[in-house]
């Protein structure tokens, strides 16, 4: 296989050179950080305590969530949040539900640093986990807030949801936030062919299938978002 190039090399998340790092496990990209401490600062005056749970993920570490969901290791959930029986799907619906929710290793936003999955410090109820699931972030959940000061404000500060609704792929993710100025550029140059050297160099479960089914995958999924 051809040497990947540094920018294959940062849409697929196999470098952390772009990432600033905002503690020992939580990093950003570097050009992004002033318009996220503008848009945290604006927020606390607004009443949200915004922070980041997850922020850039590197290849490796997306393919140990697909691994530990192919294999039954993690749960695998579907839109009414119930657990499916991974021993009762074919191949393919097991890809097709891990990806409802979960990226390849290779194909996630998160790999580039400028995407981040946020929620409010402060909204959080006291002795309650952060479930990142659509009902907290709606009108009876503890996010609402939240989602109603994003709404409002986050294109101002040059933010955007791409999983604002289901669209046939990936879940409706009211907290995944994308700085447009750099994802913008990221998606314009990621192709289906990178992420199949991504994935034809990887020990990967399912590979067989899913560089088959990657054409469907790459439209469904990859490059199926909301508008900017």
């Amino acid at each position: 296989m051809p040497k990947m190039s540094e920018l294959e090399l940062i849409l697929t998340g196999k470098t952390e050179h772009h990432i600033h790092w905002l503690t020992s496990n939580i990093g950003i990209h570097h050009e992004m950080l002033s318009a996220f401490e503008q848009l945290k600062l604006a927020a606390k005056t607004a009443g949200v305590e915004l922070a980041i749970a997850s922020g850039f993920r590197s290849f490796d570490r997306q393919l140990s969530i697909w691994q530990n969901k192919f294999s039954g290791v993690t749960a695998i959930k579907n839109d009414a949040n119930e657990i499916l029986a991974v021993d009762q799907l074919s191949e393919r619906e097991k890809i097709h539900a891990i990806m409802l929710f979960s990226a390849l290793p290779g194909g996630s936003r998160h790999h580039w640093g400028c995407d981040i999955d946020v929620y409010a410090k402060n909204l959080l109820p006291q002795g309650q986990s952060l479930a990142l699931e659509p009902w907290e972030y709606q009108a009876s959940g503890h996010f609402y807030p939240l989602s109603v000061w994003l709404a409002e404000h986050a294109k101002e500060f040059g933010f955007f949801l791409p999983y604002d609704k289901f669209r046939g792929g990936v879940a409706q993710e009211p907290w995944h936030l994308s700085y447009m100025p750099l994802s913008q550029q990221y998606q314009a140059l990621y192709t289906e062919s990178i992420l199949a050297k991504a994935l034809s160099n990887a020990d990967i479960q399912g590979k067989a299938l899913l560089l088959k089914l990657l054409p469907e995958l790459y439209r469904r999924y990859i490059v199926n978002i909301a508008e900017v």
